[in-house]
């Protein structure tokens, strides 16, 4: 690999370490990036490692900050949706189930910002049926491309979870999302020695950004906090939509 190429792993590392530490929605820019000096393949085969190892640093952060039932409600569904994505790997277009996401994840963005939904209020209740439906969207789209985000918070999002607690939650679901995941990547053969190593030596950058992540998700205020995941929800749609049409 070049320079450039350790410099846009290290950037993608970063990205997926801060979205560990509570800025969710980053690390979806993560494949992308990487995609520009590899196959998107490889781009997640390489992320994944660093994806798990990031998620031990942030579930250390957030160990006493996520809610159970949320996580309860979306588990079934999503680890099916992994077992979906490996069954069916060698007849997906990864780029149409981005492309597909980002037009759910589109629309539920652009709805939110022109209802302008308040972030603080009542607190809503994790429903069996809607979480096992969007844990099994997240879940595969997870599995194809580490693109489960929109569907997580699309779900999650309505239930206006305190900042640290949405924060938390995210990160417990996609630790056991990521752990899943290990066994088909490997029984596919994309964990071999090179990109583990490649990984192994962005692990550090990862785990310095989740500290950065869980820093900022203190000092932002939660109606701000829910903005940005908003906005950053609305630009990762945009660029999924655009990729799956270039």
């Amino acid at each position: 690999m070049t320079g450039g190429a350790w410099a846009l792993l290290a950037l993608a590392s970063a990205l997926v370490g801060l979205s560990k530490g509570g800025l969710s929605m980053v690390s979806m820019l993560a494949v992308p990036i990487l995609s520009l000096v590899m196959s998107p393949v490889q781009a997640a085969a390489v992320l994944l490692p660093v994806f798990v190892v990031s998620d031990m640093f942030g579930l250390i952060a957030y160990r006493r900050h996520w809610d159970r039932r949320v996580v309860a409600c979306l588990m079934p569904g999503a680890v099916a949706g992994v077992a979906l994505g490996w069954a069916t790997a060698s007849l997906v277009n990864e780029r149409w189930v981005g492309g597909i996401v980002g037009v759910i994840g589109l629309s539920f963005a652009l709805v939110t910002l022109l209802r302008r939904a308040p972030a603080e209020g009542p607190r809503g209740r994790a429903e069996w049926g809607r979480g096992s439906l969007w844990g099994l969207a997240a879940g595969y789209t997870s599995f194809v491309s580490h693109s489960g985000g929109p569907p997580y918070q699309v779900y999650v999002q309505p239930l206006r979870l305190g900042k640290e607690s949405y924060a938390g939650t995210i990160t417990v679901f996609f630790a056991v999302v990521n752990a899943v995941k290990l066994v088909p990547y490997a029984a596919l053969g994309q964990l071999g020695s090179a990109n583990l190593g490649k990984a192994a030596v962005m692990m550090p950058v990862a785990a310095a950004s989740v500290g950065l992540g869980v820093w900022l998700v203190r000092v932002i205020p939660q109606r701000a906090f829910y903005l940005f995941i908003t906005w950053a929800l609305l630009g990762v749609s945009i660029m999924l939509i655009r990729d799956a049409l270039v």
